[in-house]
C-alpha cells in the first residue's frame, strides 16, 4: 500500500489485493510445475530433495532482505513446495494411467 492503512477494513483491503496477486503467481507457477513433470523421469526427481532445502534456503534469503521474517518465509514455501508435489506426483499418475 503506497499510504498508511487507516482502519482495519484498509488493512483487509491490502491483504485482500495481495492474495489476488498470489493466486495468479501460483497459477502461474503451477504451469510451469506441469511443464516440468514431462522432463521427469520418476518420482525421486519430482521430489528432488536438494533442489527443495536450495529453493528454500534462497527464499528465506530473500526474505531477509525484503523484511519477511525467514521462518514464516521457510514455513510458507515448505507448504507451497509440498502442495506443488503432490499435484506433480498427481499428474504423473494419471498420465501413467492413460498410457
Amino acid at each position: 500500500m503506497s499510504t498508511s492503512p487507516r482502519s482495519l477494513d484498509d488493512v483487509r483491503a491490502g491483504i485482500d489485493a495481495i492474495d489476488a496477486e498470489l493466486v495468479d503467481l501460483l497459477a502461474r507457477r503451477q504451469e510451469l510445475v506441469r511443464a516440468a513433470a514431462g522432463f521427469k523421469k520418476d518420482e525421486q526427481a519430482v521430489r528432488a530433495p536438494d533442489r527443495v532445502e536450495r529453493v528454500v534456503a534462497a527464499a528465506k534469503a530473500k526474505a531477509a532482505v525484503a523484511g519477511l521474517a525467514p521462518e514464516v518465509a521457510e514455513a510458507v514455501w515448505r507448504a507451497m513446495i509440498d502442495a506443488f508435489i503432490a499435484l506433480e506426483l498427481g499428474e504423473r499418475r494419471r498420465q501413467s494411467s492413460l498410457d
